[in-house]
């Protein structure tokens, strides 16, 4: 039954239009990133780049490097565009992103995780078929058709991003509405609408219709009496969040994924311009199709599993972070923290307060204060600056942080040697001081 579900043959309209969306927004975040600086703050101008952990042999290429990368990037979305060289252009696409995505997180956000996961199954995904220089290069190739469960994919990955992002708002900062004062106090010189966002009511408004959007949305857009009034409500809800949070393309890209809930025929009416395609009753299920299976379980057992892992992890997510990244908990802390790092030479007793700014830049600095693997990180970076000048060092930290509206409370046990100890990925660092809440 669920096979025959899965591999039924359906209109492949909403993937090739999404495929022209997906490759044109690719091209605006890549070019973008060039134009408004973003390259240069996060990837040139610092000395020291905070890698995920474990990818340090991910480095931003020198000089006029990474300007270049993010160009062929955009290239690269304009083929996907138009649907040239599709597998190759979506496949490379796939890898650099990644790259970038591992090579910093200074600038982390849950769009770019969520791109990348894309960016692989558009590259799997046959979404060059039809409407692309592939298929008029290569007739037989095209087709109208897919299997049902190329559409599904799509869903099941969006229906999990937004059923975390809502369930992680149920805690008592966002029901509090004091996380959503922090993020709206920021935009109070917004023109027109900066007064606006102070307001206490549109606060509760925020509140309650992002938990309420971000659970309901996709079971809203599945349901045809009601499809009509989520779309609408989706342009509302981020075209707001695009002007108020400036978070780049993902509400653009989250309305193209929309196109996945509409029937066939409309999409063909408004964008392909074309007769209704008579569907065959069946196509050939792939030769391999028992894998596709297996992979695509396993694939999405694991975007299950992994934003639940910080609940097997000793205190709170939003005191250690351990377990945050990679699992949908958007907008809901605020973090800051006062920072001294103690150089100790282990020969000579000789102590060194360290100056960070003379090494990161002040938006990497804001992070090595109050977050504990860029802290970790920074540590072991010192421990070899000193080492290339001969120095054998223990690196120490005393700071406090706060998160949201608490107070500012001890972080890391000032007698532990961070340049000494390891970074344990899939347990809790016990230098890590427990939390204290009141």
């Amino acid at each position: 039954m669920l096979k025959q579900f899965l591999f039924k043959p359906i209109d492949n309209a909403a993937l090739v239009v999404f495929r022209v969306f997906y490759g044109f927004l690719v091209a605006a975040e890549c070019y973008g990133a060039i134009a408004t600086g973003w390259v240069k703050k996060t990837l040139v101008e610092p000395q020291f780049t905070f890698n995920f952990i474990g990818f340090e042999w991910l480095q931003p290429l020198p000089g006029n490097g990474m300007y270049i990368y993010f160009a062929i990037m955009g290239t690269l979305g304009l083929l996907i565009m138009i649907g040239y060289k599709y597998r190759f252009s979506a496949f490379a696409f796939a890898i650099m992103w990644t790259a970038v995505y591992l090579m910093q997180k200074t600038s982390y956000n849950n769009h770019y995780y969520l791109l990348m996961l894309l960016a692989y199954i558009m590259a799997f995904l046959p979404a060059h078929k039809d409407a692309s220089f592939d298929a008029r290069l290569n007739p037989r190739i095209h087709s109208n058709v897919m299997h049902n469960y190329v559409r599904w994919i799509i869903i099941v990955q969006l229906f999990i991003v937004y059923t975390y992002a809502s369930v992680a708002k149920c805690y008592a900062n966002w029901l509090d509405l004091s996380i959503i004062e922090i993020l709206m106090r920021s935009k109070k010189d917004y023109f027109l609408i900066g007064n606006l966002l102070q307001q206490r009511w549109l606060h509760w408004c925020v509140a309650i219709f992002g938990i309420l959007f971000d659970l309901l949305i996709v079971p809203a857009l599945l349901w045809k009496p009601t499809r009509k009034w989520a779309f609408a409500f989706s342009i509302f809800f981020h075209l707001f969040n695009s002007y108020i949070f400036r978070i780049g393309i993902f509400p653009y890209l989250s309305l193209a994924f929309t196109v996945f809930f509409f029937e066939p025929q409309t999409i063909r009416k408004i964008f392909l311009r074309k007769k209704e395609v008579i569907i065959p009753t069946a196509i050939p299920k792939p030769k391999n199709h028992q894998l596709v299976l297996g992979i695509l379980a396993a694939y999405f057992s694991v975007q299950i599993a992994l934003p639940l892992r910080h609940h097997f992890f000793k205190d709170d997510v939003l005191w250690t972070e351990e377990g945050h990244r990679l699992s949908w908990r958007m907008m809901l802390r605020s973090r800051s923290g006062i920072l001294t790092v103690r150089v100790v030479n282990k020969e000579t007793g000789k102590i060194t307060v360290v100056d960070i700014n003379d090494h990161v830049t002040k938006k990497q600095g804001r992070k090595v204060a109050c977050y504990p693997d860029f802290t970790w990180q920074f540590a072991q970076y010192l421990k070899r600056f000193y080492a290339e000048k001969g120095e054998d060092v223990a690196v120490y930290v005393d700071n406090r942080v706060r998160v949201n509206q608490h107070k500012f409370r001890p972080f890391i046990d000032p007698k532990v040697d961070l340049a000494s100890v390891p970074w344990k990925h899939f347990a809790h660092n016990e230098w890590i001081l427990p939390s204290q809440w009141q």
